[in-house]
């Protein structure tokens, strides 16, 4: 029970801004009726937080860093986007829509470790202990697998730590951290305040214990996090669950990783069985690209570390709308406006009385601006009618005067563009100097759009 005489706040469920009384809009967000009135114990929590004994600075040469410890999670993938595994101690928050895929995830990943001997715990709030026996049946999860893998259905958080205390577990899943609720605040679960005390709870613990904590959490409508962004700055690790209902494929991406790099991805499929791993994307990408579709261009990006090549289609229309449609899925739009009135000014290329989309195929969504010579390229592939060669892949940067600017790691796309066929490369003549192409490669460098037209004969 919360004592009543304990200090009260007014904190946005947003942004988690605390005011003194409430009001009817936030002042820190602008969202309305975000206030809700929660107990505030500053003195508890640090207690909890911290411990009874402050620490002591010392010199950073006196400092010494030990090798981490890490752990396979049995799945490459996940490994990957980790890190190279699991490490000891670490906090690690998994968010994606509903039905992506998530705790299909974290109890195939619990299976892997209860595989390796290791003991986990898998937290569940929002689901029975039989229905994660039906899910752990479903993903073909054999008795021997799964027998050092413990279901504790429960939402207090003081009674999580203490069950973790106990058992002492490996890693421990918290299925979600949004049903979790602590004794210490009045409010109810999924709140600001709630989500953020059990996590700083849950991560004090895994410091001081050494179990490394996966935490799901449930995304807005904006696909971001619900709860405040301090969820985030408090865990080790951020992954993101990319995909629609309407693809099998399911992209893992870390957007933030103390132990690793970032903008890592992991791609899965999903099936009957559960998520299984993509040993080459690519391939699976451009599986079903037409042969011969104007339209169609395939670039090199990079996720991460990784090379990808997907394809890009553009469909150009004539328009019977006062103001033509500008859509596209996977891409930025404001981008692509750009790169459309590029287009219409340093080329000719009529696009004001045209309809423009333009789709990722496979459901990924490309970020980098070496996708502007792709996008451009399908763009004018569609209007002109013309279908560039098979064997031809395309990225660069183009600025807004019609030139070509290089990108980063230009031999690692020309590799894998070699790997998955492709004979022909055209790049950011910046790109070329002192590249070496593999072999049966052509690398075609172009310094602006005019260029770039000559080359795949788009005029």
């Amino acid at each position: 029970m919360v004592d009543k005489a304990a200090r009260t706040a007014f904190v946005c469920q947003q942004c988690g801004r605390a005011a003194s009384r409430w009001l009817g809009q936030c002042p820190g967000c602008g969202a309305w009726n975000a206030l809700v009135e929660e107990a505030v114990r500053e003195t508890r929590a640090r207690e909890t937080r911290t411990g009874a004994s402050a620490a002591t600075p010392r010199p950073l040469v006196a400092v010494t860093a030990g090798d981490t410890v890490r752990r396979s999670t049995g799945l490459g993938e996940l490994d990957r986007v980790l890190g190279g595994g699991l490490v000891q101690g670490s906090v690690v928050l998994v968010g994606g829509d509903p039905g992506i895929g998530k705790s299909t995830l974290a109890l195939q990943a619990c299976g892997a470790l209860a595989r390796q001997g290791l003991p986990v715990l898998y937290v569940a709030g929002e689901e029975s202990p039989e229905q994660v026996r039906l899910r752990a049946e479903r993903l073909g999860m054999a008795e021997a697998g799964v027998g050092d893998v413990h279901v504790l259905p429960e939402t207090a958080t003081e009674a999580v730590i203490e069950q973790l205390e106990r058992m002492r577990p490996a890693a421990v899943v918290v299925d979600s951290i949004q049903t979790l609720h602590t004794g210490a605040l009045a409010s109810a679960p999924g709140s600001v305040g709630q989500v953020r005390e059990s996590a700083a709870l849950l991560v004090a613990h895994a410091k001081a214990s050494g179990v490394a904590c996966f935490l799901i959490g449930h995304v807005t409508k904006e696909g971001a996090l619900a709860g405040p962004r301090v969820l985030e700055h408090l865990v080790d690790t951020v992954l993101y669950f990319e995909g629609d209902s309407g693809h099998a494929l399911r992209v893992l991406r870390a957007v933030k990783n103390r132990f690793g790099s970032t903008n890592e991805v992991a791609v899965f499929e999903m099936g009957e069985r559960g998520l299984a791993e993509v040993p080459n994307p690519s391939a699976t990408f451009l599986a079903e690209r037409p042969a011969g579709a104007p339209g169609s261009t395939v670039l090199a990006t990079l996720e991460g570390s990784r090379p990808l090549l997907v394809e890009i289609q553009a469909l150009v229309s004539r328009s019977a709308l006062a103001l033509p449609r500008r859509a596209a899925i996977g891409l930025d739009v404001g981008r692509v406006a750009l790169l459309l009135a590029v287009l219409e000014k340093r080329l000719g290329m009529p696009l004001h009385d045209q309809d423009v989309f333009l789709n990722v195929a496979g459901g990924l969504q490309v970020d980098e601006p070496a996708a502007d010579l792709a996008v451009v390229a399908a763009v004018a592939s569609s209007a002109r009618g013309r279908a560039l060669g098979e064997d031809v892949a395309v990225w660069g940067e183009v600025g807004l005067t019609g030139e070509v600017r290089a990108v980063g790691r230009a031999d690692a796309r020309l590799r894998e563009a070699a790997r998955q066929g492709f004979r022909r490369c055209v790049l950011p003549a910046g790109n070329t100097r002192g590249i070496d192409a593999p072999a049966g490669v052509t690398a075609e460098g172009v310094t602006s759009l005019d260029q770039l037209f000559d080359v795949l004969e788009l005029r």
